[in-house]
């Protein structure tokens, strides 16, 4: 008889992960946000992935509302968690979702992996309608927020 897979523990949500995944739907706003930020937040001392449900295309806004507080992304290209999973593995503590599709796929990585899930539902900014202008605004709402989140949920406890 084999012995049992030695699967990580999740990771209670009063403990700082040491590595956490940001999904969305198409890895290509919200989720490489969430990454760019959190990186430039904790450095080395967080590893930081970044994936969706399905694989989208660079957003230029993103790139421009990093630009606005000093960060970039240029390198970043969307992937899909399928292709995470082939190229680093899931070996992640905690998969942050910002989209019900992404949360719900991530539910799933549960039956296999033991990673904590948690839900931050996050407006979608390529909604927007109006001028760039406006449409940047949604992006920098969406920016600041996470970039909130992120501060309050990995600071050192």
């Amino acid at each position: 008889m084999e012995p049992a897979p030695i699967l990580p523990r999740a990771v209670p949500r009063t403990e700082r992960p040491q590595s956490v995944l940001f999904m969305c739907g198409q890895n290509s706003v919200r989720s490489p946000l969430a990454a760019t930020l959190a990186k430039h937040l904790f450095g080395r001392s967080l590893y930081v992935g970044s994936a969706g449900v399905m694989k989208g295309e660079v957003d230029p806004f993103v790139a421009a509302v990093l630009d606005e507080i000093g960060l970039e992304n240029r390198r970043h290209r969307p992937q899909t968690l399928e292709e995470l999973e082939e190229n680093e593995g899931l070996g992640f503590d905690l998969v942050i979702t910002l989209s019900p599709d992404a949360h719900h796929r991530a539910l799933e990585l549960t039956r296999t992996n033991a990673i904590a899930i948690e839900y931050w539902p996050t407006p979608d900014p390529t909604l927007a309608i109006g001028n760039r202008e406006q449409q940047l605004d949604a992006y920098r709402a969406v920016r600041d927020e996470l970039e909130m989140r992120i501060r309050a949920r990995f600071r050192a406890r």
